[in-house]
């Protein structure tokens, strides 16, 4: 705990401490706190980490943001990497409306950044340069090891995401085994015998997805075909392009677990350009539950993620946890059958 001195001490700096701390002139200061574009990306970045380790209230001094909030939350999102970043997945829109929602109700604010981190040091500027209170990673793309080396340094953020081995910081998301040893034992259980994974596994979540795929098909007593595996991207063109390819190649299958409601939908755009009936020929298990999902002809079966409950939980992690250690979680699917599986 913070003594009442300490405090009184802190509350008591002046530009003129910060510039003689940084070794530049209070002007250089001045402008920093004001984010100025006058000042470089590195002096600003000192500055601003120096304000927040005297407890100088800078935010006031920077641009107003919107009015009368308790807190504000930042949501940025990570060069995109498979699926992480795609900001037009409507996966995304959700994902920001349950977190707009929650965010609301404890009296928050939420701003989207613009920017798009790609290594530790765009992490380290974001956070530091940051007027938010708290920061939500949207996905981790390939950052898992420069969040845990952040994590040490600022911990006052959470990701969207996968829980990774030997992770130090917090994440939240769905449980993507289960996910995807749901979606593909309910085809097997249709009878389905040949069964695609489409989605890029070099995105966490698409990893553990097909790892429950796997899973499923074991316990099914199916070998899978190497065939079966298709690194397509999180976009309707890239499944198109790979189930025509497939079928072009004469290989034969009868169900497809794609890891995105998007790729779903890319996979049966190119089956009915094909000739195959969806779910006659093929049947196709989607991951999501977006919006489209339910207007698709056929309707799309998908695994449902609890957009709303994950909002929640980022939003908690951040206002509720005072500076204390935040614990990851996994909130669970569901399986939603509609026709694009037959039953």
């Amino acid at each position: 705990m913070t003594s009442s001195a300490d405090k009184a001490s802190r509350k008591s700096t002046r530009l003129e401490d910060l510039a003689k701390r940084a070794g530049v002139s209070i002007s250089t200061v001045s402008r920093a706190l004001n984010d100025s574009p006058a000042i470089n990306r590195r002096t600003k970045q000192a500055i601003w980490e120096l304000a927040r380790e005297l407890d100088y209230p800078f935010r006031q001094r920077m641009p107003a943001g919107p009015i009368g909030a308790e807190a504000t939350i930042a949501v940025v999102v990570p060069q995109p990497q498979a699926r992480d970043g795609n900001i037009y997945d409507p996966f995304f829109f959700e994902l920001l409306a349950g977190i707009a929602e929650a965010a609301r109700e404890r009296n928050c604010d939420v701003l989207v950044s613009h920017i798009t981190p790609t290594n530790y040091d765009d992490l380290a500027f974001a956070m530091s340069t940051s007027r938010a209170d708290g920061v939500i990673f949207i996905g981790q793309s390939s950052l898992h090891t420069e969040f845990n080396r952040l994590a040490v340094k600022d911990s006052r953020f959470v990701v969207w995401g996968a829980e990774l081995p030997e992770q130090s910081y917090c994440s939240i998301g769905s449980d993507n085994p289960m996910g995807g040893r749901r979606a593909t034992s309910h085809l097997t259980r249709l009878g389905r015998r040949k069964i695609l994974f489409l989605g890029d596994t070099e995105a966490p979540e698409a990893l553990q997805r097909y790892r429950g795929y796997v899973e499923a098909l074991d316990k099914a007593g199916i070998d899978a075909d190497p065939n079966w595996y298709l690194p397509v991207h999180f976009e309707v063109e890239s499944a198109e392009a790979a189930i025509h390819s497939l079928i072009d190649r004469g290989v034969e299958f009868d169900g497809v677990i794609a890891a995105s409601d998007l790729i779903a939908f890319g996979a049966i755009r190119a089956l009915q350009a094909q000739g195959r009936k969806v779910p006659d020929d093929v049947s196709v298990v989607g991951y999501d539950n977006v919006p489209f999902s339910r207007l698709a002809r056929p309707a799309l079966t998908t695994v449902s993620q609890d957009t709303e409950k994950a909002g929640r939980l980022l939003v908690s992690k951040l206002v509720d946890s005072q500076g204390g250690t935040r614990r990851s979680e996994r909130s669970p699917t569901e399986l939603i059958v509609r026709g694009s599986c037959g039953a």
